[in-house]
This record gives C-alpha cells, structure tokens and sequence, in this order.
C-alpha cells in the first residue's frame, strides 16, 4: 500500500512539475483525487483556484493569470488588451484576462481570474492565433497582428484610443524589426489581419495618416 501511496504520489508531483494542471488531469493518469489533499497536506501542492492546482515552489510570472485560465480553459485564445500586454505593445496592465471563444461556445463559469470575454467565428476565431508556454503550460494567444485587428473589431468594448494606440506600437515595431520579427509585424500581415476581422475599412484612414 506504501509503494501504492509513492507511485500515486510521484506521477501528481510529476504532473505538477509541468505546471498548473487540473483535478480531472489526475484521471487519465488513473489516479484517484484524494492524492491532491494528502499532497497539499504535506506541503507540496497548492490549490491555484478552483478545479486548479500547482506545485508549491512552482515559479510564477507576471502572466500567471494567464496560464491560470488556459489550463482551466483551453479552448480560451487570450486576445486583445492581455494580448497586447503579452507581445509588449502596451504599457497598461489589463485588470482582467481578455480571452476569445467560438461564438455559441459557453462562458467559462469562474469568477478569478476575472475574465472580459469576447466571441466570433469562422476565420475571425481561428486565423492569427499561435501558441507559446508559459509556466510549463500551453497558452494560446492571437499574434501581434491579429490582436490589433480585434482592437479595432472590439473598438466599443476596449475603446477607439486603445485602438489607436495599439496600431502606433505596432507600426512602430515594424519599423525596428529585422528578420522574422520584420515579417511577423510587417503592414501586409497588419492588413491581413484587418481584412479577416473586416475592420480594414475602419482601420485604413488611421493606418495611411501613420505611416
């Protein structure tokens, strides 16, 4: 039964050491959940949030709020001001995580991290998304381009400014960037973006007056 105890105990901690990860995980590892308690009794797990746990010692970064609704949300893309905060073309810190779903897809029912949901479908949800981990877990976010695009198609929840000033940063890093960052923030991938979300009408006499 000890040896029982151990293995259990070493494939959570094992699963924990990748990052936050959720109660229902331990089911594919055919691990019963009383092994949560007994691993936070013990002073190894912490309970993140509801449904969400993570070692102790797992390191936390200035975007775990983010990591926190991708492993509870996975289907979640993480878009505008977060975004924005993400690939560093604000300065602002978002009080809530903004994240896109599929336009008929249920909100998420928690109420930490606080979320601003928005929704679409088709082309407008699924081109200009890309992935990177953060804290041993996988977060999808809309790319640089994207994420300016969906100011613009979102302009009455975040604001016409927000907007603007996300398209001064943008056109700004294009104009610094060389090699594969030139491309990932060029004006062509910047319209291309806008013609998906059919914003590009909206955005083009601010584009033309910046550049």
């Amino acid at each position: 039964m000890a040896q029982k105890r151990a293995t259990g105990s070493a494939a959570v901690l094992g699963l924990a050491a990748r990052g936050p990860f959720r109660a229902r995980d331990l089911d594919a590892l055919g691990v019963p959940r009383t092994y949560l308690r007994r691993l936070i009794d013990r002073g190894l797990l912490e309970q993140a949030a509801r449904g969400l746990y993570m070692a102790v010692d797992a390191p936390i970064t200035e975007l775990h709020s983010l990591v926190e609704v991708a492993a509870r949300v996975p289907h979640a893309v993480i878009c505008l001001l977060s975004a924005l905060q993400v690939h560093e073309l604000t300065s602002e810190a978002p009080h809530a995580v903004w994240v896109l779903i599929e336009t008929h897809a249920r909100a998420p029912a928690f109420t930490s991290p606080h979320l601003k949901i928005v929704r679409a479908g088709g082309a407008a949800l699924k081109r200009g998304v890309e992935a990177r981990t953060v804290e041993g877990v996988r977060v999808k976010l809309t790319n640089p381009a994207k994420t300016v695009a969906d100011c613009f198609r979102y302009r009455r929840h975040v604001g016409l400014e927000v907007a603007l000033s996300a398209l001064r940063e943008y056109l700004i890093r294009s104009r610094r960037s060389r090699g594969k960052d030139a491309q990932r923030f060029s004006v062509d991938v910047l319209t291309g973006a806008a013609r998906v979300d059919r914003v590009y009408n909206v955005m083009r006499p601010y584009l033309e007056a910046l550049t």
